[in-house]
């Protein structure tokens, strides 16, 4: 496995935003979306193994991580399902950040863990790589779907993604928007969802509000 960077922050993002997280960032990832604001992750890196990154994991005594990139799931199967089970077994809960474009199914999650699938908009210039039977895979109660949107295309494809596949809140789906940080204002992306009555959770990147929005590590 290749490792661009292991620390220890709060989470910006998900169901878990403000909690303590340790993150593993993972080198590599199979898109190029437009927006990306961890390119540093495309070759940066070192190699390690599943156990050398749990050893890493328990310096930091929380029992709360997130494996993103870059794209997690591009590392080698095998390996990914060997940390996953091991953090599984040491009773950690993990959420696995990946980019909607690959299969899901190959990997088996225990305990828990959890997807957090980002489902690329047309503004990424990555939505016809998108794997859209990940939205029937998916587990409602357990995992998220996340759409980071840019402009009002960006929106109404993914309003219509929900419903043509029925992500609906009301059957355990976890939905999430959010604004591309910096192309959209908060309040126009909360006045469309208010507008059409879409009941799901808008949400900020907010480490980027913390932190300065190009600091690396946080």
């Amino acid at each position: 496995m290749k490792v661009n960077e292991i620390f220890f922050s709060i989470q910006g993002e998900s169901a878990s935003i403000g909690l303590p997280t340790i993150f593993v960032r993972f080198t590599g990832c199979n898109l190029r979306c437009t927006y990306c604001d961890t390119k540093y992750s495309y070759y940066e890196g070192e190699s390690d193994t599943p156990e050398g990154i749990l050893e890493k994991i328990r310096s930091y005594g929380i029992k709360r991580v997130c494996l993103t990139g870059g794209e997690p799931l591009i590392q080698p199967r095998t390996e990914m399902q060997r940390l996953l089970d091991l953090l599984a077994a040491e009773n950690y809960e993990v959420s696995i950040e990946t980019d909607g474009s690959i299969d899901i199914s190959k990997f088996q999650l225990r305990g828990r863990q959890r997807f957090i699938l980002d489902m690329k908009v047309p503004s990424s210039a990555m939505s016809n790589r998108m794997d859209f039977e990940n939205l029937k895979r998916i587990v409602p109660e357990r995992d998220e779907v996340k759409f980071v949107v840019g402009n009002r295309e960006d929106y109404e494809w993914a309003r219509n993604l929900m419903q043509q596949y029925e992500l609906q809140p009301e059957k355990g789906y976890q939905l999430i928007f959010s604004p591309i940080f910096g192309d959209i204002t908060y309040q126009e992306l909360v006045s469309w969802l208010l507008e059409d009555r879409i009941d799901v959770r808008f949400q900020v990147q907010l480490h980027k509000i913390v932190w300065d929005p190009d600091l690396r590590g946080v």
